[in-house]
């Protein structure tokens, strides 16, 4: 793997291969002592520890309860240039079923997005320029807290994140089982969905299961609505507007009492979008919707739309930038400069509602068979070298010396 890299990545990869191993260690430890979000405190003493030891200018923690920073100037800051960099941190709440040795020493905790490895390769820029400071600037390295679920990216936003660090940009990577190892891919705009949670709650009149007469079931009435949902999709949006709306859960009465008409039935699911008027298109055909049915079975229902994440939409200029530096370092032959959004989320959009800035993938393959949020996933140490180096190159080439050439 580092061989054909090596051929193609310049002097930042070169650099950073040397200490790969370290990497490999670093990323498995990290695997093996995984947390959720905002209780990543022995991620981020490690991560702190490894921002000290190469040289960092300014580590600070805390912020948003488990996010830390490191701050590393060029060797000149005369460009009054900072740009950011983030990685999360936060594993799942999923036991792991593999076998290998630094599998996960936490019951019903592991790794299973890759942002153990998200970490180290931030951690391997982060010595890359504290040894080489070959920039006109001040880089900015954010691990972030909680992004599986938590919104960990709005929290370090709201903590004064970009008052205390005022960059220009700012960028992040995740890994993408679908892609060969040593690609990278990006586009010019939409990357992630909005993730949106749905609960609908439908209100009936209970009874015996024997004379369903005299109850209003909520159960047909759910039955109901789940099948109607889905022409919201097909019949109020546009085919060229994507939009997935998935009802995932129901809860209603007790299995043990198969004669129980219950009072109630619950639905919980998400709706994807990627533009706000289709978002709020949905969210209105969904209560609509979701009343009506329940008024023509006699029932009510109640209808929560919690929008969690919004879309992660690439700026324009940084994009074509972040393209230009992932094209030095693996060739055009491995970016994918249009890649096709995906309809999962990801909270570093707010990060990109207060900054410009762009969110790339790095390819790392599924010999397995073994993609995102797998039981069995594991990050492929193999790449850490090529995501310390994207990181720098953004770095170095967004804030370049003077007398500096490409990467």
């Amino acid at each position: 793997m580092l061989a054909p890299l090596l051929r193609a990545g310049g002097r930042a990869f070169a650099h950073i291969a040397q200490f790969h191993p370290e990497l490999t260690a670093l990323r498995r430890d990290l695997h093996a002592h995984p947390e959720l979000g905002f209780e990543e405190y022995y991620t981020a003493a490690r991560v702190a520890d490894a921002l000290r030891l190469c040289g960092a200018d300014e580590v600070h923690t805390g912020i948003a309860k488990t996010g830390v920073v490191g701050v590393i100037r060029g060797r000149s800051t005369a460009s009054g240039r900072m740009l950011g960099l983030r990685a999360d941190m936060d594993a799942l709440p999923m036991a792991e079923q593999g076998e290998r040795d630094w599998r996960s020493a936490r019951s019903g905790l592991m790794h299973g997005c890759g942002h153990d490895g998200h970490t180290a390769m931030l951690v391997g820029a982060a010595r890359y320029l504290a040894e080489t400071r070959h920039f006109d600037g001040t880089a900015v390295l954010i691990f972030q807290p909680g992004e599986e679920g938590f919104a960990g990216a709005r929290a370090m936003v709201e903590d004064g994140l970009f008052d205390r660090f005022p960059v220009q940009a700012v960028f992040a990577m995740h890994n993408w089982p679908a892609m060969a190892p040593g690609t990278i891919g990006l586009n010019s705009g939409a990357m992630m969905a909005a993730a949106d949670r749905v609960t609908i709650r439908v209100v009936g009149k209970g009874g015996h299961g024997a004379h369903p007469y005299q109850t209003v079931d909520p159960v047909l009435v759910a039955a109901h609505i789940i099948t109607a949902a889905q022409s919201i999709v097909s019949r109020n949006t546009r085919p060229i507007d994507a939009a997935v709306l998935s009802l995932c859960a129901m809860q209603a009465g007790d299995l043990g009492a198969m004669s129980v008409v219950p009072g109630e039935a619950t639905l919980v699911g998400t709706v994807r979008t990627f533009d706000a008027k289709v978002q709020a298109l949905v969210e209105r055909r969904l209560a609509e919707l979701c009343t009506a049915v329940a008024q023509g079975f006699g029932a009510r229902a109640e209808v929560r739309f919690e929008r969690i994440y919004p879309a992660t939409i690439n700026h324009r200029d940084q994009a074509l930038f972040a393209g230009d530096v992932a094209e030095r370092l693996v060739g055009a032959e491995l970016l994918v400069r249009d890649m096709e959004p995906s309809m999962g989320a990801e909270d570093f959009s707010f990060m990109l509602q207060a900054r410009p800035g762009a969110y790339l993938r790095i390819g790392q393959g599924a010999p397995d068979g073994c993609h995102l949020h797998n039981s069995r996933y594991d990050f492929n140490d193999d790449i850490l070298p090529l995501g310390a180096a994207l990181h720098a190159g953004l770095i170095e080439q967004g804030m370049p010396l003077a007398t500096s050439h490409p990467t």
